[in-house]
Formats: structure tokens, C-alpha cells, sequence
């Protein structure tokens, strides 16, 4: 569904990745890992149409997307939870699902019941500002705003920041059921080895920009390298 080929971008006269490649497909979660600083947010960025590579190519479904804005990325099916996850905290917990409507056609635009089923502490908390919800309820709250969208691929940086262990379990148990649903592809963004090695079946290490290191979900359980790469 989605491939990357010699992926290069930079901000101004600082390259930040170098020749990147990667790929997801429906039915896996591909996790991207490396320690702060070494370009996993660049490359999620690019991949959601927030950044411009240099060059190389973002392949979703054969087409290119390097020219399609973040706004046609999201109508084409890409779902993009940022890192800090970037919810409107004036907004109700309502407003904030609803906010995902703007890139629905008109007979999509209700919130899925499913979302509560996935997140039941949401729909308890609906007239509530997102400004008012602890830190790991916010990013049960961007997952579920994304999940509106209805996505063939869902982006999730770094989704266990900041996050208390409990929540952590809760959106862990999410992501599998996702993707063993074999409809979606999810990209997710880590820097903790743990976590990633329950989720992973596909991974890739980055380091300085570069990837050092990839295999599968099995290889990156016995992988002395990637223990090595993301010690902190």
C-alpha cells in the first residue's frame, strides 16, 4: 500500500533523512524506532504531505504523493496522529471528533459508535473541553478523531508520550485489533523498545537519518542491534 524510495529531506541547508526506504501494508503495523533527534518525525511528516522531500518518492496504492496536500492525503485515507497530538483544547471532546468531518463526503460525517467501543471513556466526556482531559485521555482522543476518517493507513507518532502505563495498555490493545482486522495499514512512530516488540512486524531503525537496521516484528524481539541503537 505504501512504499518509500530513497527518501532525502532537509530544512534549509540541514538534511534531516537520507535515502530513506520503507514500506506498510494492510494487516501490519511497521514500526518506525530511534532515539530523539533522529528524523522518525520528518519522515511521518513527509509521509502525511506536512513536509516537501528533496527527492526520492512517497508511493500510496502505485501513485506518487508528492503532490497532493495534506488535506487530499486525508480524503485519499491517511491518518496522521502527531507527536503531542495536537487536539483544539477550546473545543468540546465532541467538537474535536467532529473536527475530522471536514474530509469526510457528507454522508460520512457522524461519529462511529465504534469510536466509544474503542475508547469508552470518550463518550463520557463529550461536552468536556479537550483542554480538560489528562494527557494520555488526549491521545485516545486524537486516535478516535483520526479513526473518523475511515483510513486505509493510520500514522501514529510516537503515541505512548508522555502517557501514563495504564492508557498505554488500553491504546496498545487498539492497535491490534486494528490490524488484525487486515484492512489497515499503521505506520507507528517509537523510541521504546518494549512496547514496539509487542506491536512490530515489520520495523526499521533510523539513526542520524539513515536506516541502520530492519527486519521483522521476530527479529527486532532478538535483536541485540536495536537494543543497542535505542538505548537512552
Amino acid at each position: 500500500m505504501l512504499t518509500v524510495n530513497n527518501l532525502n529531506v532537509a530544512y534549509g541547508a540541514s538534511q534531516a533523512l537520507y535515502n530513506v526506504a520503507m514500506t506498510a501494508e494492510p494487516g501490519k503495523v511497521t514500526c518506525v524506532l530511534g532515539r530523539n533527534g533522529v528524523g522518525k518525525t520528518t519522515l511521518m511528516k513527509s509521509l502525511s504531505g506536512h513536509l516537501s522531500p528533496v527527492s526520492g518518492d512517497i508511493l500510496w496504492e502505485g501513485k506518487s504523493l508528492l503532490a497532493m496536500a495534506p488535506y487530499d492525503r486525508a480524503k485519499a485515507g491517511i491518518a496522521y496522529v502527531p507527536q503531542g497530538r495536537d487536539i483544539f483544547p477550546q473545543l468540546t471532546v465532541e467538537e474535536n471528533l467532529q473536527t475530522a468531518f471536514s474530509a469526510l463526503p457528507r454522508a460520512q460525517r457522524f461519529i462511529d459508535p465504534e469510536v466509544y467501543a474503542l475508547f469508552p471513556v470518550l463518550q463520557k466526556m463529550l461536552k468536556r473541553r479537550g483542554g480538560d482531559l489528562s494527557g494520555g485521555q488526549q491521545q485516545q482522543l486524537a486516535i478516535a478523531r483520526a479513526l473518523l476518517l475511515r483510513p486505509k493507513m493510520l500514522i501514529l507518532d510516537e503515541p505512548t508520550e508522555g502517557i501514563q502505563p495504564s492508557i498505554i495498555k488500553d491504546i496498545g490493545r487498539v492497535i491490534k485489533l486494528l490490524r488484525d482486522r487486515g484492512e489497515m495499514a499503521i505506520v507507528l512512530v517509537e523510541q521504546y523498545l518494549d512496547f514496539a516488540k509487542e506491536l512490530a512486524d515489520e520495523f526499521i531503525i533510523l539513526e542520524r537519518g539513515r536506516v541502520v537496521s530492519q527486519g521483522t516484528g521476530e527479529e527486532l524481539e532478538h535483536s541485540e542491534e536495536a537494543k543497542e541503537l535505542l538505548a537512552i
